[in-house]
């Protein structure tokens, strides 16, 4: 692992909404101008979800993706961009894959792939063999790099498989989420033993869900891994839950634990290389 950090930025995820905190970007205006401010903050990529423009569900419609994509590379062009084909709302391949057929200037760098089926406090993320085989056949037919997603080891484990199935290839970028209740639980046991797991060739982050995200970015920092952080995970500012969070709040402690760790943000250019990413500006995705 290089030592540069990379800082996988998460606005907005499927859960919070504007009863739960005000900061949470949700249109496509709100998303486009949040990751405008953490692009110049530093952050190396983008994980996005996109909201339904009357509801403010979570949609996985191509359409509303397009519109966020097109917003953030008018400004950022390098900037790597993942978009989110969560299970948690919708079970068909046709509408979780649906973002993956954008082309051109509006084509994902990278697409989540979470892989296994898990239970959170209240919901489900279904996440049958068969979709995850099919979502990463669809994403290596298509050039779009998998943003790997594992809660507890035999996720990691199901990774292999599917390398050994020539469905993944390397080199992998990695998210290990802490914290469900149902999963891998924010401490240096597990932490160590997913990251001891991993595949050579793997580039990682780690998340902490709620309270944990403070302590796993630290961590992460202190260690040399990546992190993931935003409003998505968590809408606190402050373990007491006193203070609700700006997706700007959370980015700018990253940035002040990561001087302290002299840690240098990995820039989008970088990270293109280290995952065999095109170059941006107009071409993305992976590399031939």
């Amino acid at each position: 692992m290089v030592n540069d950090l990379i800082i996988n930025f998460t606005p907005t995820g499927m859960i919070p909404t504007k009863d739960m905190t005000p900061h949470v970007p949700v249109s496509v205006s709100e998303i486009v101008e949040d990751v405008h401010a953490a692009n110049e903050i530093g952050i190396t990529m983008v994980h996005l979800h996109a909201r339904d423009a009357i509801t403010g569900v979570p949609t996985y419609e191509k359409e509303v993706y397009a519109e966020i994509i097109g917003g953030i590379r008018k400004y950022a062009p390098e900037l790597v961009i993942c978009v989110s084909l969560s299970g948690r709302d919708y079970g068909e391949l046709e509408k979780r894959s649906d973002p993956l057929l954008l082309e051109g200037d509006l084509k994902p760098d990278m697409g989540s792939l979470t892989l296994s089926s898990l239970n959170f406090n209240k919901t489900a993320s279904i996440n049958a063999p068969e979709m995850v085989v099919n979502l990463a056949r669809m994403m290596k037919e298509r050039g779009i790099v998998p943003e790997l997603e594992a809660f507890d080891i035999g996720m990691i484990n199901y990774a292999k498989y599917l390398e050994r199935k020539k469905l993944l290839e390397a080199p992998y970028y990695y998210n290990l989420l802490f914290g469900n209740i149902a999963c891998s639980q924010a401490n240096l046991l597990h932490s160590g033993v997913m990251i001891n797991d991993l595949p050579e060739y793997s580039h990682w982050s780690l998340a902490g869900i709620g309270n944990e995200q403070l302590k796993m970015n630290s961590l992460a920092i202190a260690v040399g891994g990546g992190v993931r952080v935003g409003i998505e995970d968590n809408i606190w500012y402050d373990t007491a839950r006193t203070k609700l969070a700006t997706n700007s709040d959370l980015l700018k402690r990253v940035h002040l634990i990561a001087n302290a760790n002299e840690r240098k943000v990995m820039s989008p250019k970088d990270f293109r290389v280290k995952m065999n990413l095109q170059a941006g500006n107009g071409l993305y995705g992976r590399a031939v």
